[in-house]
């Protein structure tokens, strides 16, 4: 979502106790208001019918602009904040624009409301973070589909005033510490990039995942928070006023990669920019990234918002500009379209009194603005007529959604440790089981942030429950921070109990928007109760996390009397029945970690270095740039099967490519070490395309989910190169005893190349390495 410029989201939400009351525990039962029919423009009895801007045969930006043609400055300067209002006269209905989509339909926005009306819930699958962990951009694709659906058919029956979802988070997750990484799909750009276009396909309506827009967008789906955006409050240090110092080449290969794909491959017909301050200037006012780079270079057809009071915080806190005015002036004509806040509607029109502004480029934004809504069918007629006309109440909390959200889930759980078979737990076996832990029994726990009502939630004891007859359940710690243990209480259920089950981990209070932690140990007694627990047990716990950002759980790893380790991210309302079938083998877990796992000497580090690149004394950041001591690394995550893999591919010589030699001349660099990827060309680069394949086989002893990694290394990591690059990963279910073949199609100039420190891309002439596992492939490029 567009954050807050207050402290924390709370203070522009109700108490989270409060919206408990108000909306969780309604949203477990039956709503009996009416529906009500959303506005619309254009109708049979509309002031506007037979305009040119209601023919729905004319493009959407034709219409557009035939609409803002007939408005007033005045009315064309209302409509710059989420809080648009009407145009009477025109038969413009007034309208919403901040909505929340991350992890389904939320109520952090002004739009969506499921505190009153026929439905008060909505499906609510994992936390971002867990389903990056399934590396399966079809689950992604669905999630976005069956989200976007909802979102309609809240429309549809009035319960929302706006089909503009500010969602997906594509931001990398740079540093541990950072309370928002849990909404985001990693610290990968090739993931996050595969998540963002998957997921706005998704959400926009497209009907498969593929690049194809739908002829009028299901929901409009808006891409954040552009660029380097990665910190929120850390010690001392807030979002609002930080001032990021980033290279040219992070930039190009870490934090833009996934907005481009957002925009080019996704088709998001929105990018938000963030507060963050970028080598001096704003995000929200630099021409250069909203008009050079999303519009010009990336083709964006749609409108970018300002995270929320960015404009007024540009003014207020960053001192940008000398006046409210001049600071309006130096957004829209940077390529700002709306703000998330009232500023710009309060400031437009003196600005341009003031000659700081022209009437040009306010129109320039409402159209971008319009062109939006005539593309969501908002000037079509009667909503019910159009594609989405029959989406209805029906269509929210299916049968269908909820097991996509308990899919979800089973397929993102990471098994982190297994020490002799612990797990799984053979159902029936289990005389009885002692469920320790303050996140075991705690609907919030499952959500994470920007969360909507689950329609169907399970909590991790209710899951055990429904294996386990005698079931004994004991909190351990007062909340997630855990100043008050009852360490002793815990210690003896647990030494009375034939199994041991802990769920420890975070909160939002010490995770989430407005909030970075300090330290990556468990909060307070968690590690003193795990281990009194762990020493008065019969056998070896299981510890499950549920937790957003990676924890150092060092003392766990090592400790054999925790005899297994599970992350579970937030999971979802599924979450709890997720949980215990992967507890009890109905599912043989097979999420991989996206994000390294860190010790905690690693927050020596300040959060405010922004370099990627490890230099000096400085270790770098994530798999790609970090080789120092990790708890456990990028991609780890255990089977209760064993695979092997094995690298093949037909062509490990392009050296003597034709097209390449042809092209050579022109694409050279400077120093005729490598090729420049803009020069080689598109047709040569489809040219060099490859395919590598992974044999892969499951030896047993239960069938299974195989997921593999391809990375490519360079020879050494000199002028930085990365340590190692994901190329892609591909996945299949595999009976035991079952073979297969999972092919890649491998770019040259996509996954062989490397970014220089002036931001521009190149191919290294010589070997590059294709890594699957141990196994690795020499594959040698150029002339």
């Amino acid at each position: 979502m567009a954050a807050s410029s207050s402290p924390s989201i709370c203070s522009r939400n109700p108490g989270m106790a409060a919206l408990v009351a108000a909306v969780l525990l309604p949203a477990l039962l039956v709503g009996s208001a009416a529906t009500r029919a959303p506005p619309f423009s254009c109708g049979p009895s509309s002031p506007s019918k037979g305009l040119p801007f209601c023919n729905t045969k004319l493009p959407a930006a034709q219409r557009a602009a035939d609409l803002v043609s007939r408005m007033t400055p005045a009315e064309k300067a209302s409509q710059l904040g989420d809080i648009a209002p009407g145009v009477p006269r025109l038969g413009v209905p007034a309208y919403k624009w901040w909505n929340e989509a991350l992890h389904g339909v939320a109520i952090s926005g002004k739009g969506i409301h499921m505190d009153k009306g026929a439905v008060r819930s909505a499906t609510s699958f994992p936390q971002v973070l867990l389903t990056a962990a399934s590396f399966n951009d079809n689950l992604w694709f669905r999630i976005g589909q069956a989200t976007g659906k909802e979102a309609r058919a809240f429309y549809n029956i009035g319960q929302a005033e706006g089909l503009t979802m500010w969602s997906p988070n594509v931001n990398i997750f740079r540093d541990p510490r950072w309370g928002r990484g849990q909404e985001t799909p990693g610290e990968d750009p090739a993931v996050a990039s595969r998540y963002a276009a998957a997921f706005v396909r998704g959400i926009q309506g497209s009907s498969s995942n593929t690049r194809s827009v739908p002829a009028v967008l299901q929901t409009s789906a808006c891409c954040k928070h552009a660029t380097a955006y990665d910190l929120d409050d850390w010690k001392g240090v807030s979002r609002y006023s930080f001032k990021a110092t980033v290279t040219a080449q992070d930039l190009a290969d870490t934090f833009n990669p996934p907005f481009r794909s957002c925009v080019v491959e996704g088709k998001a017909s929105c990018v938000m920019c963030a507060y963050t301050s970028v080598n001096g200037v704003p995000s929200c006012a630099n021409a250069d990234l909203l008009t050079k780079t999303f519009r010009t270079s990336w083709g964006l057809d749609g409108y970018v918002a300002a995270d929320c009071d960015a404009v007024a915080i540009m003014r207020n806190s960053q001192f940008y500009r000398p006046t409210a005015e001049d600071t309006v002036a130096a957004t829209l004509k940077a390529g700002l379209d709306i703000d998330c806040g009232p500023y710009i509607q309060q400031y437009a029109t003196a600005a341009i009194q003031k000659g700081k502004l022209t009437q040009q480029d306010v129109d320039k934004a409402v159209k971008n603005l319009f062109t939006t809504r005539m593309r969501l069918g908002h000037f079509d007629g009667d909503p019910k007529a159009n594609v989405y006309g029959n989406l209805g109440a029906a269509h929210i909390c299916t049968p269908e959604h909820k097991n996509l959200a308990l899919e979800a889930a089973l397929d993102g759980i990471v098994l982190l440790k297994n020490t002799a078979g612990v797990l799984p737990l053979k159902r029936g076996a289990v005389a009885s089981a002692a469920v320790i832990g303050h996140n075991a029994n705690d609907v919030l726990a499952l959500l994470g942030n920007y969360w909507g009502p689950p329609c169907a939630p399970t909590t991790p004891l209710q899951g055990i429950q429904g294996y386990v007859k005698n079931v004994k359940f004991l909190a351990g710690c007062n909340k997630a921070a855990c100043n008050v243990a009852t360490m002793p209480q815990a210690a003896m259920l647990a030494s009375s109990s034939d199994a041991v089950i802990l769920f420890m981990g975070l909160s939002q209070e010490q995770e989430s928007e407005g909030k970075d932690r300090t330290t990556l140990l468990l909060p307070g007694n968690q590690q003193s109760l795990i281990t009194a627990v762990a020493n008065a047990a019969k056998r070896p716990v299981i510890l499950v996390l549920l937790t957003g950002g990676p924890v150092d759980i060092t003392f766990a790893q090592s400790n054999p009397k925790i005899g297994a380790i599970l992350w579970a991210g937030y999971p979802g309302q599924a979450g709890g029945l997720a949980i215990a079938k992967v507890l009890f083998g109905e599912k043989n877990p097979s999420g991989k970690l996206p994000v390294t796992w860190y010790p905690e000497e690693y927050t020596k580090i300040p959060m405010t270095d922004m370099r990627m690149r490890a230099a000096g004394g400085y270790p770098g950041r994530t798999y790609r740039f970090y080789s120092g001591k990790t708890v456990y690394k990028f991609g780890y995550g255990l089977s209760y099967s064993k695979f092997s893999q094995r690298l093949v591919t037909s062509r490990k010589n392009l050296a003597h490519n034709s097209s390449l030699l042809a092209a050579g001349r022109t694409a050279m660099t400077e120093d005729k070490a490598s090729y420049h990827v803009d020069h080689i060309g598109d047709k040569v680069c489809e040219q060099l395309k490859f395919p590598a394949v992974v044999k892969v086989k499951n030896h047993g002893p239960m069938d299974g989910k195989h997921t593999a990694l391809m990375f490519l290394r360079w020879p050494n990591v000199t002028d930085g190169r990365p340590v190692r690059q994901l190329v892609g990963f591909q996945s299949r279910h595999l009976k035991a005893g079952e073979k297969a073949n999972l092919r890649f199609e491998v770019s040259p100039c996509e996954h062989f190349s490397r970014v220089r420190k002036d931001g521009r891309k190149v191919i290294d002439k010589g070997s590059h390495f294709l890594k699957v596992g141990k196994h690795e492939l020499e594959i040698s490029f150029g002339a």
